[in-house]
């Protein structure tokens, strides 16, 4: 199948050139190359507004075999730039298949390319770190006739001149605020495939990227949920008199959410029990005047070890961060782990001292071990009742 389809390239800022297949939509991206190890769950990897920004490469060779249910995704779009493949399913099978994948990313408007050995990408991207790259039809680039391989310094000068310098000056900015809700919005327990039952308490749900989700393991749990934006007044979340606040996942460079970041040192203060997840557990750290810094390539998949370190129990995790918070950056006292990655040992939890604030790095709602994480929200349920 793929014989007949059109060429495309996927061109590094190192001057790495992958040849390939064009699939999705058709036009030309500039993005964060990224890479997410995940064997299933490409319409959720698709449709979480983290991916803003970046492109991303799954590492597993075949994808599309189960098609698109629509009822699987996270978000009311997909986020990422575009989408990279080593082989695509032409044919999905599966009972609750409504569409192909090609067609979603073309519906999308997500542009990709397939037949690049993805494996060598990301051996590159695990070397040298993450790194920008350009997914393009553009004949000009041709530089392998024939051959689905990649080759690093073409001496292609219109590579070398007119798209390299356009590549490395590419950087992920206003992501947030481009995946946040525009307008608050209430949901009630039934609401978006949630479990009907008893109304128990309502939360405040900070949305700098929330994956639907989070919202619904919310509501199957008797709450009454409060969507805020990431433009969001900390002294009307306060008036709102939640029983609790959660402060969701979301995209991009935590240190460039300066007005979030002064919203929650509000909240932080108010005596309100609050859970963070992901992005929100770096702003926590934020707000509280530590420092995050850029991993070399991040974790993103299904299958992260974190370790409790007050339980000695390891989690298999569902992850996608490109940054972490710094545990050296705090002062004395502020904070004790909760969480470290069982693989590189950064941090993947906190508990504040003295206050009812608890966060993680990774997605408890995210189903990797199936349900191995899940417990994080009856953690949540046991900090509104203290």
């Amino acid at each position: 199948m793929e014989n007949n389809k059109k060429k495309a390239y996927l061109i590094l800022e190192d001057g790495t050139v992958f040849s390939g297949y064009h699939i999705g939509a058709e036009k030309q991206v500039v993005s964060e190359i990224v890479f997410n190890t995940s064997m299933t769950g490409y319409v959720e990897v698709l449709t979480d507004p983290s991916y803003a920004g970046q492109a991303v490469a799954m590492t597993y060779p075949l994808i599309g075999n189960y098609g698109v249910n629509y009822s699987d995704m996270e978000s009311d779009k997909a986020w990422p730039d575009a989408f990279i493949v080593r082989e695509i399913a032409d044919v999905p099978s599966n009972f609750r298949c409504e569409t192909d994948l090609n067609s979603f990313l073309t519906e999308q408007g997500i542009p990709g390319v397939s037949g690049i050995d993805v494996r060598a990408l990301t051996l590159i991207l695990r070397e040298k770190g993450t790194m920008n790259g350009m997914i393009t039809t553009d004949e000009n680039v041709s530089v392998i006739d024939g051959v689905d391989s990649h080759i690093k310094g073409t001496g292609n000068d219109y590579v070398i001149n007119k798209l390299l310098p356009k590549i490395k000056d590419y950087k992920v900015q206003g992501v947030v605020k481009r995946v946040s809700s525009k307008e608050i919005k209430d949901y009630t327990p039934g609401d978006i495939g949630s479990k009907k039952c008893e109304v128990k308490r309502k939360i405040a749900l900070i949305d700098v990227g929330t994956k639907k989700n989070i919202i619904r393991s919310l509501l199957s749990r008797g709450n009454n949920v409060r969507v805020y934006p990431a433009t969001f007044d900390a002294k009307e979340v306060i008036e709102y008199a939640p029983d609790g606040i959660m402060i969701s996942n979301g995209p991009g460079d935590p240190s460039e959410c300066v007005d979030i970041i002064n919203e929650i040192k509000v909240l932080k203060d108010a005596h309100i029990p609050i859970f963070a997840i992901c992005l929100g557990h770096q702003l926590m750290a934020l707000s509280h005047d530590a420092k995050t810094y850029k991993m070399k390539y991040g974790h993103r998949g299904a299958n992260h070890p974190v370790k409790d370190m007050i339980t000695g129990k390891v989690y298999i995790s569902t992850q996608n961060h490109g940054y972490v918070v710094d545990e050296k950056s705090f002062e004395e006292g502020i904070v004790k782990p909760w969480f470290i990655n069982v693989n590189d040992k950064t941090l993947e939890g906190l508990i504040y001292e003295g206050k009812n604030i608890k966060t993680v790095q990774f997605h408890p709602e995210a189903c990797a071990g199936p349900l191995d994480t899940g417990f994080l929200f009856e953690e949540f349920e046991k900090m509104m009742e203290r």
